[in-house]
């Protein structure tokens, strides 16, 4: 049953952890090969044990899922007087292994870079989420490289998607009347990017009527725009480029402090 959920999760392209008891010496809840599958939101499949270790691993197994490391945990079960998670007598590891999600590009505005966006992004190993209010944009004709469309208002994606960490949004869109309605829903979701297409005096304008609405600095200051890394760019092709450079390079900023913090 635990294996047929990993592919569930897999298939929806959510996140998880793999919890296995890998070595058991003396009398523990459960023995080795013992396997538990915790959920993005800290429910869990199967067991381990349960009581106070097994609380311990899921908040390990929701780290795991955070900073995308595995670890083995290793746990005595003797003396809870000296913090032991339990009174057994005996000992266990368990390895945890976070199962992540392919990244995801949400392109915003199927236009002639959304377009190329979704073409690189795709080619670069993301899954590509495309969304227009113009039906006739977001379709697999005009933007073929996408895997699901969405053809609604940008304020409305949300109730069409689950909205998670790892996915990325790009705002390829017409003009600021589009931006600060859809930007006033977004902005309230917990995603790993938002980045906007357009000049420096076009986010001004942005930014000035999202402050108004009472959104803080610090949550506008989560916006790039100009959207993409400054590469000189001008085509719709070179534009894509400089797009998907900052997302990479943020995907390995972030790995980079995760794998610093944990050293």
């Amino acid at each position: 049953m635990i294996y047929q959920a990993i592919v569930d999760l897999q298939n929806e392209n959510e996140a998880g952890a793999l919890c296995t008891v890998i070595r058991a010496r003396g009398s523990t809840p459960r023995g080795a090969a013992s396997k538990m599958l915790v959920y993005a939101d800290g429910s869990a499949l199967g067991t381990i044990g349960g009581g106070e270790m097994e609380s311990r691993v899921v908040s390990e197994a929701l780290q795991a899922i955070q900073d995308g490391t595995p670890r083995i945990l290793e746990y005595s079960m003797v003396e809870p007087g000296r913090g032991d998670p339990g009174v057994c007598g005996g000992q266990l590891e368990v390895y945890v292994e976070p199962i992540l999600p392919k990244p995801v590009v949400v392109i915003v505005g199927c236009g002639h870079v959304g377009k190329a966006v979704a073409h690189l992004a795709k080619w670069l190993g993301f899954r590509v989420l495309a969304s227009d209010d113009r039906p006739e944009f977001c379709t697999p004709e005009a933007i073929p490289d996408a895997d699901q469309y969405f053809p609604v208002l940008m304020q409305e994606l949300p109730e069409m998607i689950k909205v998670r960490p790892w996915m990325y949004f790009v705002l390829t869109t017409r003009g600021v009347d589009i931006d600060v309605p859809g930007l006033t829903v977004l902005l309230e979701k917990e995603v790993a990017y938002i980045g906007v297409i357009g000049s420096r005096r076009r986010w001004e304008t942005t930014r000035k009527k999202l402050t108004d609405a009472g959104f803080a600095d610090e949550i506008l200051d989560r916006v790039r725009s100009p959207i993409g890394l400054d590469l000189g760019g001008e085509t719709p092709e070179e534009i894509a480029l400089s797009i998907m450079a900052e997302i990479l390079l943020l995907r390995q900023r972030r790995t980079a402090n995760i794998s610093n913090s944990a050293g």
